[in-house]
């Protein structure tokens, strides 16, 4: 029974993390380009629902020292293409290069 339920809240919280966020607003400040300068604002729009708004993790890993552990490429590929429960394609190409520029400087 907890299996199930553990199942139910992933999977909503997948869902609920790929709605993204208030895009209107990227598109005004950035022009609808996304730049590494924004890499933590895009995170907090996007992963915090499953590796917390302080990188401290919650039904995914901690993130907080993850640029130790993964270069910058590496971060990138798994942003992009998911790993383990994650699923790929849940930020735009530049989305994932700016997240994975910023995540790169926890160490």
């Amino acid at each position: 029974m907890k299996a199930k339920v553990f199942t139910l809240f992933l999977a909503i919280s997948v869902v609920l993390v790929g709605c993204g966020g208030n895009k209107e607003s990227e598109n005004k400040s950035t022009g609808g380009q996304t730049s590494a300068a924004n890499g933590e604002e895009v995170y907090q729009q996007n992963c915090t629902g499953c590796h917390g708004k302080d990188l401290a993790g919650g039904s995914a890993p901690s993130l907080k020292e993850v640029g130790g552990k993964y270069d910058e490429n590496d971060i990138k590929d798994i942003v992009v293409n998911g790993r383990g429960n994650m699923p790929g394609g849940l930020v735009k190409e530049d989305q994932a290069e700016a997240i994975a520029k910023w995540l790169a400087e926890k160490k």
